[in-house]
Formats: structure tokens, sequence, C-alpha cells
């Protein structure tokens, strides 16, 4: 059978990631250092500016599904109140850390996830991150701040930047008094630039999957996207993109396929099955399909990130995040990205705990089929609850789905 062909530059990330969450280890231990936990769609950039070390838990959810131990804590959540229908990133998470355990262990050598000094949300994503934090906030009995934004955002408008970021300078101050720094406007911004950079190369990785054949593919973004994620705000994460947008710019150059014959190139739409990805990149491969784009990954790229104007363009960038958008706003970015990258058919994933991203439930996928013609089907899983996903069902869907796209391809 084949198998996904893996990138060479992942052994720079995997000590970039090794370095960081030992410094994050350094930093809980340290009383003259601080650490903030923050949504990974949030205001990262202004908590470097007080420079505060930031872990994402988000980040560890999904460590924990592609472990595949999130069903061993999910219940613990649920004896102590979290339902089984919320985020199973919330509830893997917080299960995990009632039973004590984490995935940094075996990853990264931390006995235990960082202790916060502050935690820093926003809702741009949906409420359980706020109420995941919230679950964090009366344990450790520190400080919960962030960002109530607004959802179903059709036309990002001035207006509605303008509304919004009182918010975030209302941040400031707390800031200020858990890091015991002043707000630096000068730091703010420079940290701004690094960020702007940073998404700027992100979306040059992405982009190279316009080409035919695709250097890589929707299961190696899910893995590359992590310094997008972890490290944005520092310079070593732009150091690693111009190293793996090279990798790839190579790959190109040699006529290299990341899918043997590539036959189909699909869009996936919604959330990745953590606990499956190895399984479907082999399946994709094995099927010479290859997934080149997805809203998910591109969710890191903030074309807005403007260092002159720090609070106005973060405002900008976080409300302009799909996951947020109206449908009309989301059926016109999934049909423009579809054209961009040349595709042939969509996937949808249905994710049981993670409605906010699941664009199956109100007819998206049917008008989105009536605006391009292009075939679709839905897969149903979860992110991290694989007592949600069937391997025979979703790879059944899959092969019809292929089929189909074979028959018009006729």
């Amino acid at each position: 059978m084949s198998k996904a062909k893996l990138l060479e530059s992942r052994h720079r990330m995997k000590e970039l990631l090794n370095a960081h969450f030992a410094d994050l280890g350094e930093a809980a231990g340290d009383p003259s250092r601080k650490v903030a936990w923050c949504t990974s769609v949030g205001p990262a950039e202004l908590l470097h500016t007080f420079g505060f070390e930031i872990y994402h838990p988000e980040n560890h959810g999904a460590m924990l599904g592609a472990t595949r131990t999130a069903n061993d804590y999910i219940p613990k959540a649920n004896a102590v109140g979290y339902s089984p229908e919320i985020c199973s990133y919330l509830t893997s998470d917080v299960g995990a850390f009632l039973a004590g355990k984490t995935c940094l262990t075996a990853a990264y050598g931390l006995t235990e996830v960082p202790k916060p000094d502050i935690l820093v949300y926003n809702t741009n994503q949906c409420r359980d991150v706020k109420d995941w934090f919230a679950f964090y906030a009366r344990h450790f009995d520190v400080p919960l701040v962030g960002i109530d934004s607004p959802v179903q955002v059709g036309e990002v408008t001035d207006e509605l930047v303008h509304s919004v970021v009182p918010q975030y300078k209302a941040l400031v101050a707390e800031l200020e008094r858990v890091s015991g720094r002043p707000f630096d406007g000068d730091r703010l911004a420079e940290v701004m630039e690094v960020s702007a950079r940073t998404s700027e190369l992100w979306g040059q990785v992405l982009a190279t999957m316009q080409h035919r054949p695709s250097p890589m593919t929707f299961f190696d973004t899910t893995i590359h996207m992590a310094p997008a994620v972890v490290l944005r705000g520092k310079p070593e994460a732009n150091d690693y993109y111009e190293l793996l947008l090279a990798e790839l710019n190579d790959r190109i150059a040699k006529g290299f396929s990341a899918v043997d014959d590539e036959r189909y190139r699909i869009y996936w739409d919604g959330m990745p099955v953590w606990g499956r990805l190895r399984e479907l990149a082999d399946f994709f491969q094995e099927a010479k399909a290859s997934i080149v784009v997805s809203t998910y990954c591109n969710s890191w790229v903030f074309d807005a990130f403007d260092p002159k104007n720090p609070f106005e363009s973060m405002s900008r960038a976080f409300l302009e995040l799909f996951i947020s958008r109206s449908d009309q706003a989301k059926e016109r970015i999934v049909a423009e990205l579809c054209e961009e990258f040349s595709v042939d058919g969509i996937i949808y994933h249905d994710a049981k705990t993670c409605p906010h991203n699941s664009n199956t439930r109100y007819g998206l996928p049917q008008r989105v089929k009536k605006q391009t013609g292009l075939p679709f089907t839905i897969i149903y899983g979860d992110l991290n609850d694989l007592r949600c996903f069937s391997d025979e069902q979703a790879k059944t869907n899959i092969e019809a789905f292929l089929e189909q796209l074979e028959a018009k391809a006729r």
C-alpha cells in the first residue's frame, strides 16, 4: 500500500517545538517569568508584548486526539458536568487534567501543563473556549480576560472593526498588572511585524498546493501549521517557514508529487479527524486523491495584520476568521478557494462536538454545489472523540465520492 510522503523540514520543526515546550516548562517554574494561556486565534501578539510565555490548550487538545488518548479522558470531564455534546478538545483536555495526565510528558518531557498566570480567550472560534478557560481560572485562581467576538460575520466593515477594538485595548491594564510591565506600543508593532511575516509565509506555503501536482497535502499542513499557532510572534517561526517553503519549491521544480499520479484534487471543509490522520493520508494516497486546500489550515493566514495599526488590524484579522463568518461569506470563500486550487470536489467533515466548524447542517454544501457545480460528500465524525467516527462508513462514503469524480471526468 502507498504511504504518505513526509517532508524533511519536519525534523527542524520538531527541534523548535522541543525548545518551545522546554522553555515553557522552565518559565512555569520561575517566579520571575509569566505564563499566559491563549486561544489559538487569540491576541498572542499582545501577550508577547508584555513578555509572557504562551501556552495554547487547543494544541494540547489536538495532541490528545492525534495520540488517540482523548477517549480515555473525555468521560472524566463528563463526570464533573461537561456534556458529551460540547467540544471534545475541551472535554479531553479537562479530563486529562483531572486525571493528572498530559501528552506533553511523552512528547516534550513536561510532567504537567505549565501553570498559567493569566488566561486570555477570543470567542471568534466558539463560546466553548471561554468556558474551557474558565475551568482553569477557577482551579488556579488566576484572572480570565478576553474578547467576546461577534459571530455570523458577513462583511468585515470598518464600523464592526472599531466596535471590537476597545475590547483589545481594555486587556492592556490587566496584562500590565499581571506581567509587571508597562505597555510598549513600539514593542507591539515589532511583534505584529513578525506575525505578519509568519502569516505571509504560511500563506505562501499553502499556496504551493495550487501547483499540479501538489507538493504536499492537507495532512501535511495539519502538522506543519504548528509553528503558525504556537510560535506566532517569534522570529523562529519565520525561519522555519522559509525553510519549508524552500523545500516545497524544490519539490515543485523537480516535478515531485505528494500523491503518486495525482488524479483528483479535493477541498476539505471542517476539522481534521486527529486520531485518523495517518490512516486517512494513506487512504487518499492509495486512491490518487490529493487534498489540496482547507479553510481549517487557512485560519492562521492573517492578511490584515499591520504593524502601523496594531489594534485595528488585529481586530480585523480575527474578525475575518472563517469559522466566525456568515454562511453567505463562507460560500463565497469556499467557491473562491475551489477555483484557485483547481478542485474537483469537496469533502465536508461534520464533527459531532464542533458545530461551529461543521458547515453541513444548514444547506451550505448544496448551495455551494449549485454555485460551483462541484460534487461533494459528507463524512460524520469528530475532531477527538473517535466513538463518533466509523472508519468503514467514512471510507465507503469517500470511495463512492471518488467514483463520482471519476465518472464526471470521463
